[in-house]
């Protein structure tokens, strides 16, 4: 979608948030979040220049925070020259278009400000695809506040019913948009699917990355596998997923991938919309979850990551907890344990453990072996290729193959494999 959320002009912002009895832990604003949310908007490019709390026992169901608090955002929002408002709850269309009238200038969501991020970021067409998805079902609730300069003209002949007729018009047109993409994306999935089958038949195992946004992913993936991905100290710095072959040991080689960074508060929509990246989770063999150690609020993030994963249908995935920049880390003691690593992705620090910690859980038994192939059995070599780790062929009385091989190809070719035995169950001794 062309339009964006948020203009280079809208540069200058107060930030509104709301603690309030009757919403939920995730729906508050907090001290941490409205940190958060200043970050975002540095990231979105724009600038903090008032901050306001509000607390209530519940919402008002016209203004959010109430007519006073209102009119003292306004008085900041004025004093300040600034030209919008983002507040750190989600609004509803109808608290938006009235806070948009009060205020005098645009009011926009954290999901609001989130999908411009997005929309910012995102390079490949999956992830623009998936952006402009996520933006159209934001959208679309939203559009009578489009119509509202109509409704201000009352009783002007003809106004009514061109309104109702465009606003109709733009509904289907966005459902149709809606549709389409939702329908490239299925094809998206489908190509996922099949690349996924090709890697189970190979028996290559998946790890994915998943953490907060910020945690160090990318800077991870780029010290292991050299994918020169950009890393940058700053929120969602990088969307589209990026596959790389490492190498564990000398018989255990795995794909790994990096996954979009989560956040507190991440719209529904783009949760929905991103499920065909993010449903590599559910298939991957391993997660490794990237938890920022230098973050004062760590256990808050590790605890967005882990619901999120459970949203995904993820639970059951073996996991290692990657606590990554141990060379920033404040706290006396570093997490250690079963499942724990202690690295810093940027210095190399512990990263050898970590790949200990991913062959223990992947080792799948592979080994090298040297494979004699009579040569009226040279068609093997073209599978071998294609199924297994071949590093060495000669060619004398037999093609003789080094490679590096998993049980089942072993298996299936027996007695060609140098110092082969066949498998005896116990009671055949």
């Amino acid at each position: 979608m062309s339009e964006k959320f948020t203009q280079e002009k809208y540069n200058r912002a107060v930030l509104v948030g709301l603690n309030a009895f009757s919403l939920s832990r995730e729906e508050n604003a907090t001290e941490e979040s409205m940190e958060e949310l200043s970050a975002l908007l540095e990231t979105a490019g724009g600038e903090t220049v008032g901050v306001v709390m509000q607390s209530k026992d519940s919402p008002d169901p016209r203004t959010f925070i109430g007519e006073g608090k209102v009119a003292e955002v306004r008085d900041l929002v004025q004093a300040m020259d600034a030209d919008m408002v983002i507040f750190d709850n989600s609004l509803s269309p109808s608290q938006q278009r009235v806070l948009s009238e009060e205020l005098k200038v645009s009011v926009l969501d954290r999901s609001a400000l989130i999908l411009d991020i997005f929309a910012q970021r995102a390079r490949t067409r999956e992830g623009r695809l998936q952006v402009e998805l996520a933006q159209y079902k934001y959208l679309l609730p939203r559009l009578l506040g489009m119509w509202k300069h109509l409704e201000r003209q009352e009783g002007a002949i003809g106004t009514r019913g061109p309104g109702e007729t465009q606003l109709e018009s733009d509904r289907r047109h966005i459902h149709k948009k809606i549709s389409k993409l939702e329908a490239e994306l299925k094809d998206v999935r489908r190509v996922r699917a099949t690349q996924r089958e090709r890697r189970i038949k190979n028996e290559v195992p998946v790890v994915a990355i998943v953490g907060y946004t910020n945690a160090g992913k990318s800077t991870l993936l780029n010290h292991l596998t050299g994918a020169e991905i950009p890393a940058n100290n700053r929120l969602f710095d990088t969307l589209d997923t990026t596959t790389r072959t490492l190498e564990i040991s000398d018989t255990c080689t795995v794909l790994i991938s990096d996954t979009v960074g989560f956040i507190r508060k991440l719209p529904h929509h783009l949760v929905e919309a991103f499920k065909a990246t993010l449903e590599e989770l559910e298939y991957a063999d391993l997660l490794l979850h990237v938890i920022d150690s230098s973050s004062p609020q760590w256990r808050e993030q590790a605890e967005v990551v882990e619901q999120l994963i459970h949203e995904l249908g993820a639970d059951q995935t073996p996991r290692i907890e990657v606590f990554n920049k141990c060379d920033l880390w404040t706290g006396d003691i570093r997490p250690h344990g079963e499942g724990r690593v202690s690295i810093s992705a940027k210095t190399g620090e512990g990263v050898p453990e970590l790949l200990a910690a991913i062959g223990r859980v992947l080792d799948n038994g592979a080994r090298r072996v040297t494979i004699h192939l009579p040569y009226d059995k040279g068609g093997l070599l073209e599978a071998l290729y294609k199924e297994a780790k071949v590093e060495n062929v000669e060619y004398s009385e037999t093609i003789d193959v080094v490679a590096v091989c998993t049980p089942k190809i072993i298996g299936q070719l027996g007695p060609l494999v140098e110092g082969w035995k066949p498998h005896k169950e116990p009671w055949e001794d």
